[in-house]
């Protein structure tokens, strides 16, 4: 037992140090035996990956419809990013000369993105990107004669020519039963 200043005794765990001895600091390499923490072990592995390219391309493809818009995530994929700050994306058949006009807006989407210069050029690969692009509504069969004829009639008095060409085509889109604009119920008084 020792005596503290309080003059009490305080136990002492067998194998203790003795007071006013210091314990040999222990090095966390692997040179020497023992436990270390795993965490700074891993935080050293994941480091130059999460650093690197590993962790914005990640979030780059997480959020690609996002950064890039409907439009580009139709065409292109995000495959790999260089320490260079080279964006290689995978490019549909036809689409890449498309892109390549357009890559600086795509890239200034992405560094606005992550908030800095995370990518200054691109690369375009041919491939097929694994988000398919939207399909297109196939257009309506367009009128027959008489009906043709009949819209022609109805639309034949009005002066405006631009207004008449305007009601016209309206007109075209109803018979044919195409809707560009979502339908909107009213409710009657009944």
């Amino acid at each position: 037992m020792v005596e503290g200043p309080t003059d009490r005794q305080v136990p002492r765990l067998p194998g203790a140090t003795p007071e006013g001895e210091r314990r040999p600091k222990l090095r966390s390499d692997s040179r020497q035996g023992g436990m270390r923490a795993v965490g700074v072990a891993a935080g050293r592995v994941a480091a130059p990956i999460v650093a690197g390219s590993g962790g914005i391309l990640a979030r780059l493809k997480f959020h690609w419809a996002t950064v890039a818009g409907a439009e580009f995530a139709a065409i292109a994929w995000p495959e790999a990013l260089g320490r260079d700050g080279a964006l290689k994306l995978r490019v549909a058949a036809g689409c890449a000369l498309e892109l390549q006009h357009r890559a600086p807006l795509l890239i200034e989407r992405i560094n606005l993105f992550f908030g800095r210069g995370a990518v200054a050029r691109l690369v375009l690969v041919p491939g097929k990107p694994p988000l398919a692009p939207p399909s297109r509504p196939v257009p309506p069969a367009p009128l027959g004669a008489s009906e043709a004829q009949a819209l022609e009639e109805r639309v034949a008095g009005i002066a405006d020519p631009a207004l008449r060409a305007a009601l016209a085509g309206l007109g075209e889109l109803v018979l044919r039963g195409a809707q560009r604009w979502p339908r909107v119920e009213t409710q009657s008084d009944d």
